[in-house]
């Protein structure tokens, strides 16, 4: 039996499928799973165009993936109701639910900066946390990224948007983890690693998912 004890009480299953996003290394190794990888909350802030200036982007402009990092390249995406977001940021972040720069969890930070991969990846990919840290306070810098793609572009064409937290998978050897991984305990299937294109391969992961309880519960 599995036992989930959470902020209303507690929950009984004979098997439990965990999902947790940015608390699943957590809960996997609760469970009994190896530590690695461990999450690295990765703060990730947008800005929009201008409203006037919204007819500069008609499609998705999405780089190429920067090559051995999962992190994702600044893009420019047209949005269903016309909006046009430009970023993402990519700060390492003090919480796990840093939505604001300003909130640090003790318990977060401390884990990240243990983490042996956290300063294996510092000393490997430095010039470009230089590079995020200047997208990040500069809307010019950012804006000179997107005038990349889209050279008309300018810093006052943008203006506030909002922010999310990228649950980044961190090996032990510094390495970014950009596949799916999947961790099997006693009781427990936990989903530890969805990065992109999760969305678009949500079906194929339900599949596997399923296929893999399946296996576990035959007799």
């Amino acid at each position: 039996m599995v036992v989930a004890r959470h902020s209303r009480g507690e929950l009984e299953a004979g098997f439990a499928v965990c999902c947790a996003g940015a608390w699943a290394d957590r809960l996997a190794v609760s469970a009994g799973a190896d530590p690695d990888p461990r999450i690295v909350p990765f703060r990730g802030a947008y800005l929009t165009l201008r409203s006037d200036r919204r007819e500069l982007v008609r499609a998705l402009i999405l780089p190429r993936a920067r090559p051995r990092t999962a992190l994702p390249r600044v893009h420019l995406s047209r949005h269903i109701d016309g909006e046009v977001s430009v970023g993402p940021t990519a700060l390492m972040a003090g919480a796990r639910d840093a939505y604001s720069l300003r909130r640090i969890r003790p318990r977060d930070l401390a884990q990240t900066l243990a983490w042996p991969g956290t300063w294996r990846m510092a000393r490997r990919w430095w010039r470009t946390g230089a590079t995020e840290i200047g997208h990040a306070v500069s809307r010019r810098s950012l804006a000179r990224a997107a005038a990349g793609y889209v050279p008309e572009i300018r810093p006052g064409d943008l203006e506030h948007g909002f922010a999310g937290v990228r649950a980044q998978a961190l090996g032990r050897d510094g390495r970014l983890v950009d596949d799916f991984v999947i961790s099997d305990t006693e009781r427990a299937l936990h989903v530890r690693n969805a990065p992109s294109p999760a969305a678009t391969s949500s079906l194929a992961i339900a599949r596997l998912i399923a296929d893999r309880v399946e296996e576990r519960l035959r007799p």
